[in-house]
C-alpha cells in the first residue's frame, strides 16, 4: 500500500510517467501528414536486424496494423542526408512510398500502381547516368551494365517490393539508389529494409496510396533515433 501510494504520488509530481507508452508515432517529429506510416527500427547504428510496425491512424490515434522482423544493410544504418553510395548501409529518414513492384504478380487488394518486373527491367545506379535511382526499360545507353541492378536477377527479394524514395526526388550524385522495402534475402540487405514474404504481401494489401503512407526508418535512440524523423 506504501508502495502503491508513493508512486501515485510520483506520477503526480512528474517524476515517473502515467500509464503505458504513447505509440511510436506519436513520438516522431514528422509521420508525412498521411493516415498510414511504416516504422523500421533497429537497436543500433550498427545493428542488421530489427523490427518493421505498420500503423493506421483512426479518430485522430494511432493503432499497430501488423509487424514483423526486418532486416537492414550489412553494415548497419547511417544518417540518409549523409550517406555514401556502396556503403552497404540502410539510410535513416522519414521517406515517401511513390509505388510498388515486382517479379511476381501483385498481392490481390493491392491498392498502390504496381509495375510487373520483365527482362527488360533495370534499376539505373550509374553516378553518370541521366537515369540514375530510376527504373528504365531497356537499360539505357548511358548506364552501364556494372552500375545497374537488372531486377527480373532478384526474383526472391523482387518478388513484392516497395520504392523507397530515398534520394529520389533530386538526386545527390554519390549518395545512393536503389534502396526498397523488399522480401528476406539469406541474409542482412545492401541498403535496403527486407521483411518475410508473408509480411511484404500483408503490408502491399495494407496499404493504400491516397491515405499517403510513409516509412520512418531510425534507432531505437541515440543520434539515429527514428524520433528524430
Amino acid at each position: 500500500m506504501r508502495t502503491a501510494l508513493l508512486t501515485g504520488s510520483l506520477v503526480l509530481a512528474g517524476l515517473l510517467p502515467y500509464g503505458p507508452p504513447s505509440p511510436l508515432p506519436d513520438r516522431l517529429a514528422d509521420t508525412g501528414g498521411g493516415s498510414q506510416l511504416i516504422t523500421a527500427v533497429a537497436p543500433a547504428p550498427g545493428s542488421t536486424t530489427g523490427r518493421l510496425t505498420w500503423w493506421d491512424r483512426r479518430a485522430g490515434r494511432w493503432y499497430e496494423a501488423g509487424g514483423a522482423p526486418a532486416r537492414f544493410g550489412a553494415n548497419g544504418l547511417t544518417e540518409g542526408a549523409s550517406r555514401t553510395q556502396g556503403t552497404d548501409t540502410t539510410p535513416t529518414g522519414l521517406f515517401e512510398l511513390p509505388y510498388a513492384f515486382g517479379t511476381a504478380r501483385a498481392p490481390a487488394g493491392t491498392a498502390y500502381r504496381y509495375r510487373r518486373v520483365t527482362e527488360r527491367s533495370w534499376w539505373c545506379q550509374d553516378n553518370a547516368s541521366g537515369s540514375y535511382n530510376r527504373w528504365t526499360e531497356p537499360l539505357p545507353a548511358d548506364c552501364a551494365p556494372g552500375e545497374a541492378e537488372h531486377l527480373i536477377a532478384y526474383r526472391t527479394q523482387y518478388a513484392h517490393a516497395l520504392v523507397i524514395a530515398f534520394n529520389y526526388d533530386r538526386p545527390v550524385r554519390g549518395r545512393g539508389a536503389g534502396i526498397f522495402l523488399h522480401v528476406n534475402g539469406k541474409g542482412a540487405t545492401a541498403g535496403c529494409v527486407s521483411v518475410p514474404e508473408r509480411a511484404m504481401r500483408e503490408i502491399l494489401r495494407w496499404a493504400n496510396p491516397r491515405r499517403r503512407p510513409h516509412i520512418a526508418i531510425g534507432t531505437d535512440s541515440g543520434p539515429l533515433a527514428v524520433t528524430r524523423y
